[in-house]
């Protein structure tokens, strides 16, 4: 992972950062900009660091200070920062299976996008933190094929990437044609299990040899033949397999494209990918959007949360 736009911060003193947060914190008024310099410039080991020497040397908790001096969007964003990062997707998770109704979009950008060690690892991480499985947890609040795949996914048994046999990448886009495009109604086992097993430099193949027999992408077909929750779920896998970088570039572009912006993915996208290839996910938005990443959360946010999104995403490409 070395496609990061932050990376630990040298010469690094955990103390003088506590105590620095401290002073930012204490007293009438909360200085923000010390808050958000520190705590986006440090690497998630690091700010692990700076919470205990917090505890250490005042007794008090980092977080639930953060909680009290700041409010809305910034406040959840310096929180997310100060999540471990590999529970950072199990809280993620586990929120989007709680209570009433199902956040179905959360399920299908972190399951579509992990690599199986990253899988198994949150799986591992829910178990210890909430004393849950959580395959339990998402079978019991989602149904129908979009459970299956999601099943499928967190088994994260994916093939490794081998030696390509083309014999059994024409047979896997026959079968995806004739569950398909061929059939009266779709047998999305099929899609199920060829998309959610093979290996990622197959399935690449797999889609380039669909295009040849069928003359569509295999994105349309599942447009046109799938449906709802399902839907997305193939199609963000699809996505992942193709470039995970352009996919994670597309969810922030939708986060802040049009009226509003959905605050929730724009903080957990540029949290979770900032140690690991934002400065992949720039580069593929500039390509595909013509607009920096920069300019646009410049553009759609504002205060101190702005500021702190700015220096996560760590520069302009122009």
């Amino acid at each position: 992972y070395t496609r990061g736009t932050v990376t630990a911060f040298s010469p690094f003193d955990a103390r003088a950062d506590a105590e620095a947060l401290r002073k930012a914190m204490k007293g009438m008024g909360t200085d923000e900009e010390t808050v958000l310099k520190i705590l986006t410039g440090r690497n998630n080991a690091q700010r692990q660091e700076i919470a205990s020497a917090f505890k250490t040397l005042f007794g008090r908790d980092l977080v639930d200070d953060l909680k009290k001096e700041l409010t809305g969007k910034f406040e959840t964003l310096m929180v997310s920062l100060m999540r471990p990062a590999y529970l950072f997707d199990a809280h993620a998770l586990k929120h989007a299976i709680k209570g009433a109704g199902t956040n179905e979009k959360v399920l299908t950008e972190i399951l579509a996008s992990r690599t199986p060690a990253e899988m198994q690892q949150i799986k591992q991480v829910y178990l210890q933190e909430y004393e849950a499985n959580l395959e339990d947890k998402i079978t019991g609040e989602t149904s129908g094929h979009f459970q299956r795949m999601l099943v499928v996914l967190l088994q994260a048994n994916r093939d490794p990437d081998a030696g390509v046999d083309e014999g059994l990448v024409e047979q896997d886009a026959q079968v995806l044609f004739r569950a398909g495009e061929l059939k009266w109604g779709t047998d999305e086992e099929k899609f199920i299990t060829i998309l959610g097993t093979r290996s990622i430099s197959h399935l690449r193949r797999v889609f380039d040899k669909y295009m040849t027999i069928s003359g569509f992408q295999i994105e349309e077909t599942i447009d046109r033949e799938t449906s709802g929750d399902l839907e997305k779920l193939l199609l963000a896998v699809v996505k992942c397999i193709r470039s995970v970088p352009a996919y994670f570039a597309e969810t922030l572009y939708y986060s802040m494209k049009g009226a509003g912006t959905d605050d929730d993915t724009l903080i957990r996208v540029m949290v979770s990918r900032s140690e690991i290839d934002l400065l992949d996910i720039r580069r593929e938005f500039r390509k595909n959007f013509a607009k920096s990443l920069y300019q646009m959360i410049q553009k759609d946010t504002s205060g101190d949360y702005r500021k702190a999104l700015l220096l996560l995403c760590g520069g302009d490409d122009e």
